[in-house]
């Protein structure tokens, strides 16, 4: 949802990086000083520091209201729950499917993305229940530059937790006006599907105009290791680096496919592409 407001999930470039413990990283997500609360969550995060101490204060500060914006949004809430996701431990999960009706979009997208990582299906329901309305719904917040819901992260989740039970409420996003939100529908489709129709309109995505379009549509390709792919995602204008990110999530899903790991005839073919980008 970069496009229509939602902050980066490593905004803390203009933090100074002070060197913590583990200790004193957990202690300051209670500290007087917001920022340094705000900090604490995002180290642990970044470290990933899975231990209880750390994830109960994680989850402990989902439920912050100290820390608030002007607009009423909740930044700790927001790096807490980012934090959680890296953390892998799934006590997480019923704190965060709560985090999914906090009146703040930010940390909505924070605890699907999490959810989405730590691989709980317990958690489908309620990814489902933001589809509601469809498409007549999903549209712009009055006067932000935003969705009322963050679409491509629920869709997102929803195709990478296999939820097939989802396709009737994810099917009708492949036509959304917004094309990162219309991209993640289609990447979610093929998860749950395995039709190629859905990879193919990914493809055909790679000759947009737009740069960062494209590069939305090389990762969604990658991740969803769409072998029929890989020659357009290997031609697509765009940084090598991103291509050969791309290209790595289709050799992985070749190489899982198979159960002693031997190199297939297409793996082989895709790590020529790769070597050429090199």
């Amino acid at each position: 949802m970069a496009d229509f407001g939602l902050e980066s999930t490593e905004n803390n470039s203009t933090q100074e990086e002070e060197s913590l413990t583990i200790e004193q990283a957990i202690a300051n997500l209670r500290h007087e000083e917001l920022g340094r609360r705000y900090y604490a969550a995002w180290w642990l995060g970044r470290f990933r520091v899975n231990q209880p101490a750390a994830v109960d204060a994680l989850i402990l500060a989902l439920k912050d209201e100290s820390d608030r914006t002007e607009e009423g949004g909740y930044p700790l809430r927001r790096n807490a729950a980012r934090a959680l996701g890296k953390l892998g431990d799934k006590r997480a999960v019923p704190a965060l499917i709560e985090c999914l009706d906090c009146a703040d979009v930010y940390v909505r997208e924070a605890a699907a993305q999490s959810l989405e990582q730590l691989g709980d299906n317990s958690c489908v329901p309620a990814l489902i229940k933001l589809l509601s309305g469809g498409l007549e719904v999903a549209q712009l917040v009055p006067g932000k530059p935003y969705l009322v819901q963050p679409y491509d992260a629920i869709l997102e989740a929803l195709g990478s937790l296999k939820a097939t039970v989802a396709i009737p409420f994810v099917q009708p996003f492949v036509e959304h006006f917004v094309p990162k939100v219309r991209y993640a529908a289609l990447r979610a489709m093929y998860q749950l599907t395995g039709e190629h129709s859905y990879g193919e309109r990914l493809i055909e995505a790679l000759k947009g105009k737009d740069l960062t379009l494209r590069r939305t549509a090389l990762m969604d390709l990658g991740a969803i290791g769409y072998l029929p792919g890989a020659k357009a995602i290997a031609e697509t204008l765009a940084e090598n680096s991103l291509k050969l990110i791309a290209l790595k999530g289709v050799l992985e899903h070749q190489l899982t496919d198979t159960s002693d790991f031997s190199l297939s005839e297409s793996a082989i073919e895709v790590m020529e592409l790769m070597d050429s980008l090199l």
